[in-house]
Parts: structure tokens; sequence; C-alpha cells
């Protein structure tokens, strides 16, 4: 049994989380304009944190193969969101960045996925936002360990 002290059974919330995390993201995909999938919006992330990174450094932060990131690459290039240059330390080395137009989609995306959240939380009870808050709050503390 996931019997918690603090009186919440860990494998229930966990049940409850995984559900929300469902609805969460189908809220998200209604808000996810064409052309990017849901890995190519990693991809996307991860050039966002990590400027200029290298296709074997993106490939080990997605943990993924080689050819596979290479194609996710490609695609986000022909749709303009980011950009490939040589390295300045080596000419078999591309850097990756995420371009202007390509910040741009995260923060329209962002902005809309925040709306899309405001409009369901803006729905619960005060007491149970601000509980809400404190959970989440602590989940994310807890992850981050």
């Amino acid at each position: 049994m996931d019997a918690d002290p603090r009186g919440a059974d860990a494998g229930a919330v966990a049940r409850v989380a995984a559900s929300v995390t469902e609805l969460v993201e189908a809220l998200w995909d209604r808000g996810r304009p064409a052309p990017v999938s849901p890995p190519q919006l990693r991809v996307l992330r991860v050039l966002e944190r990590h400027e200029g990174i290298n296709l074997r450094g993106l490939t080990a932060q997605l943990g993924s193969s080689p050819p596979s990131v290479s194609r996710l690459c490609d695609r986000l290039q022909a749709v303009g969101l980011i950009d490939r240059s040589p390295s300045s330390s080596s000419r078999r080395e591309l850097r990756l960045r995420l371009n202007a137009r390509g910040r741009s989609y995260l923060d329209d995306l962002r902005t809309r996925r925040s709306a899309d959240l405001s409009a369901v939380i803006s729905d619960m009870p005060a007491p149970d936002r601000r509980a809400l808050l404190r959970g989440l709050t602590a989940f994310h503390a807890a992850a981050e360990r």
C-alpha cells in the first residue's frame, strides 16, 4: 500500500494526476496549430533552453536516435522554426537554434495554453484554486529534487 503519513495515498494521487495530465494534454492539443507535432514541440523546447546545441547533444536530451532527431530538425527547418549553422569549432558539426519565428510560435502557444487553463481554473472555487496552487508548487519542488 502507498499510504502516506500526511493522509494521501500516493497511488491514488498518481492516478488522479495521470488522468488530469491526459485532460490537460487534450486541452492543449486543441491549442496547438499545425504544423508542429508533440515530438517536434519537444525539440523546440530543448533548443529554447540550449541555444546552439549540436545534433548529438539534442539527441541525448531527447533520448532518441540521431536519424529520428535529424528528421525532426529537417521538418522544423522546412517550416521555418529553427536554423542550422556551421559550428565555429568544427566544420563537420552544425549548431541548432530556435529562430525568431520559432520563439514566437512557442510564445503564442504558451499564451493560448495559459488562457485555456485559466478558463478551466477560473471555474473552480477559490479555496480549490489555492489548494491546487499549493499542491502544484509542492509537486514541482519534489520533481526537481
